[in-house]
């Protein structure tokens, strides 16, 4: 394990990234949905949707989180400058491996309907903003990451190590 990157953070963290995608997310399936009756023709309109574009920014937001890891997420740094300060701390610590995996299914569930979308599949975008938001609403509202327990059965299931 590197160094740079602490091995836990404030499990409240990725909750309030969660529920800062989440609002995100409705706002792309909500613009996605407002063009659907008459989608875009050619490979230029789609690459400029608003919905399009801002799906590809949470889709990036998804990769830095997966690759650079939860700690270092612009969310991460949100949470420890504007909301941390304002609570009492944490009870306890979570590590960053089951919520940086979880950016990684949500990074490849938004590049997916990135290329969907991209290929002129109708409702790609939606169906895979859907699907995150899904996964985003139920780690901000109930403390339950989809892509946590994913990495926890994988994990005993011996298929990728802790």
């Amino acid at each position: 394990m590197s160094t740079t990157r602490p091995a836990r953070i404030d499990p409240r963290g990725p909750r309030v990234s969660a529920g800062i995608t989440a609002v995100l997310l409705l706002v792309v399936i909500g613009l996605a949905l407002g063009t659907a009756a008459a989608p875009p023709s050619s490979l230029a309109d789609r690459a400029t949707e608003p919905a399009f574009l801002l799906f590809v920014v949470l889709t990036a937001l998804f990769a830095w989180g997966a690759f650079a890891g939860v700690a270092r997420h612009p969310y991460g740094w949100l949470f420890r400058t504007l909301v941390r300060p304002r609570l009492a701390p944490p009870a306890e610590l979570e590590d960053t491996a089951p919520p940086t995996f979880a950016q990684g299914v949500g990074f490849a569930v938004s590049l997916t309907g990135v290329v969907l979308h991209l290929a002129g599949v109708p409702f790609g975008l939606v169906v895979a903003a859907s699907a995150a938001f899904v996964a985003a609403f139920l780690n901000s509202v109930f403390a339950y990451c989809l892509g946590c327990q994913l990495y926890l059965l994988l994990v005993r299931a011996r298929v990728i190590r802790a």
